[in-house]
């Protein structure tokens, strides 16, 4: 527990100053990471082939995500460090507070807290006595001892030694939530960023979602709000604190229809690589699968046997297999599309919704929607899944390349929106309204977040500006 000289001599802007620092790192390594993405890439596609363009995309991979830990960590750290002395103020006051209650009164305030004060008893001898924090049968300030007694100090003495000790517990309380929470955030030595490390990122980030809870809640995050209010709350943060939001929270940042496209793709890309390294190590965990059958000891019919062992490892692992690998086959695709920025001159993707949980969502835009000219967005139908989203999102991008043609010059947007519960069956699902029904407020609320209207065309398919020629 500090101590109340600790306390009241804390200079909590010292906080702030280095949480202003963290921030600048953070905010330049996710800048790095927009030009490693969105350039480096491009220049690979533009000068190396074969094997060449193989090894150096792996190199500005490795690079793209070291930028990307570096600002999820330096971001937590920066919301660590302003979380901490914007909860401490309040015990400060309390504390300096009583302090300055006790030099007014003329009591001293002993280095453990206690409160030396002045008697004033027909009692007892003046002279002078100690309140302790705790006192078994604290008295109200200003009150009388008991029968035959006047001895106001009293009171007023442990009122304030009560005030000082709940001043330091509460003070105790949150340094050491965000003292567990600030030792999480460390990396291993060396240049590489892997699995591991993203995954334990994705840790880190829920460490401090409860440490800093009461400093930045996600209840204060608008949820099921239209894309208006989720701009207005937006818009009324300062900078500072959307960057806190957008770190702390990504998922439901990233979810939010009305807020800057390139905000939420931060936000969404930051999930996408936590879920993928996690995955990953929840594949790589799972025990090779043994053999199948193997041959009759008994030499007799038949000529091989089952494996006891495949049935107990199939029981036990085979379904977490096979819903790990076709989440991971969606997310390669999601990733692949970053990965071919540039190439045959393809504009920067946006991730503007994620979600692995079920069948998976996932919206993709080619092109940034806010400021297109023109915009296209595909629905996929019936059995999508995340697993098969990389067929969808292939093809809002050759729609994106053949647009170049018909309207050059202007800016398009070609977006996979896969953001509600697909059918999974043609028969009896996809004859059922329910699913189209449900899954339209969502689209309506996406459509509402860019700039422009957008128009239906046809099934499937919606469209915004001025008719361009059709192929």
């Amino acid at each position: 527990m500090p101590t109340w000289q600790q306390l009241r001599d804390v200079k909590l802007s010292e906080y702030t100053d280095a949480a202003d620092g963290w921030g600048k790192v953070s905010s330049r390594a996710n800048s790095d990471k927009d030009r490693v993405d969105n350039g480096m890439f491009a220049r690979i596609h533009d000068t190396q082939k074969g094997e060449a363009a193989k090894g150096a995309t792996g190199d500005v991979q490795q690079l793209s995500r070291n930028f990307q830990y570096l600002h999820t960590e330096c971001g937590l750290i920066r919301t660590a460090l302003n979380g901490l002395a914007s909860e401490l103020a309040a015990p400060q006051r309390k504390l300096r507070q009583a302090l300055e209650d006790a030099e007014n009164l003329k009591f001293t305030v002993r280095p453990d807290g206690s409160v030396e004060y002045p008697t004033q008893s027909f009692v007892l001898k003046p002279g002078a006595a100690t309140a302790q924090d705790g006192a078994p049968i604290p008295y109200l300030p200003g009150k009388a001892e008991g029968i035959g007694s006047s001895d106001a100090n009293k009171g007023k003495a442990e009122d304030i030694a009560q005030r000082i000790g709940d001043a330091l517990r509460e003070a105790a309380e949150i340094d050491g939530r965000y003292a567990g929470a600030l030792r999480k955030l460390k990396a291993e030595p060396g240049l590489t960023v892997s699995d591991e490390t993203l995954a334990d990122a994705a840790r880190d980030t829920k460490a401090l979602q409860d440490a800093a809870g009461t400093y930045a809640d996600d209840d204060k995050i608008p949820h099921g709000k239209s894309p208006k209010e989720n701009a207005a709350w937006w818009n009324g943060l300062t900078q500072e604190q959307r960057d806190e939001y957008a770190t702390l929270y990504p998922a439901s940042v990233g979810a939010l229809d009305g807020i800057p496209s390139t905000v939420r793709d931060d936000a969404n890309r930051m999930v996408l690589a936590e879920t993928r390294a996690q995955a990953r190590l929840d594949l790589d965990a799972i025990p090779k699968q043994p053999r199948e059958y193997f041959p009759n000891p008994n030499g007799s019919y038949p000529a091989v046997v089952k494996n006891p062992a495949w049935n107990e490892w199939n029981e036990k692992y085979g379904d977490r297999r096979k819903e790990l690998e076709a989440s991971l086959k969606g997310m390669d695709a999601i990733q692949a599309r970053f990965d071919a920025t540039g190439s045959d001159g393809l504009p920067e993707a946006y991730l503007l919704g994620f979600d692995k949980d079920g069948i998976g969502r996932a919206i993709v835009a080619n092109g940034n929607p806010d400021t297109a000219d023109h915009t296209a967005v595909y629905v996929p139908g019936t059995t999508t899944r995340l697993e098969s989203i990389g067929g969808d999102i292939n093809r809002m991008t050759a729609l994106w390349t053949e647009t170049q043609a018909w309207a050059p010059g202007e800016n398009t947007s070609t977006i996979t929106w896969f953001g509600y519960e697909a059918p999974q069956s043609i028969v009896p699902e996809a004859m059922q309204k329910g699913w189209a029904h449900d899954g339209s407020p969502k689209l309506l609320r996406t459509s509402c977040s860019a700039g422009t209207g957008w128009t239906w065309t046809r099934a499937g398919t919606v469209t915004t500006g001025p008719p361009t020629r059709r192929a």
